[in-house]
């Protein structure tokens, strides 16, 4: 095994690590902050394939934008009285996820005895190139998921609202 080969199973491990500490937490903001640590594993994960503009908007846009936006609906709805109930679907979601897991690891462990591996461009991960994809395959898709930001920021305003 290479040293690049090492790096992404180390990493990778941290980001499945992470991931599950954001289902987990009993916490939301402790939860909120597995998030971030995910998403910033993520971005090294982009930076590692030699996709720099790729992973510096991953932390950029998700990482920065996003988890303040998550962070202040967090703050402003106060789910402190949310965290005491316990989460009865906690087995449902491990019993999914290990479904998911058998599944996909006949794939992760045939990797090298893969005939046509994937081999990225030299403009993968390129400004020109995000943008063109960005541009033309999914503007309808980038348009909805804004509307949905604003839809789901303008609800927790609303849920967050006293009544005098």
């Amino acid at each position: 095994m290479s040293g690049p080969e090492i790096i992404f199973f180390i990493v990778a491990g941290l980001l499945i690590v992470s991931s599950v500490l954001v289902v987990f937490q009993r916490n939301v903001v402790h939860s909120a902050v597995a998030l971030v640590a995910a998403l910033f594993l993520i971005a090294v994960l982009f930076l590692s394939l030699h996709a720099p503009m790729v992973g510096v908007l991953q932390i950029l846009v998700y990482a920065g934008a996003i988890m303040v936006l998550f962070l202040f609906v967090i703050m402003l709805l106060n789910p402190v009285g949310l965290e005491q109930r316990r989460n009865v679907w906690w087995v449902a979601g491990s019993v999914s996820g290990l479904l998911l897991i058998a599944m996909l690891a006949p794939v992760l462990f045939n990797l090298e005895s893969a005939q046509d591996p994937m081999v990225a461009t030299e403009l993968f991960g390129s400004p020109e190139e995000l943008a063109r994809s960005l541009f033309t395959d999914f503007v309808l898709p980038f348009e909805i998921a804004s509307v949905l930001l604003l839809v789901a920021i303008i609800g927790a305003v609303v849920l967050a609202k006293k009544e005098p």
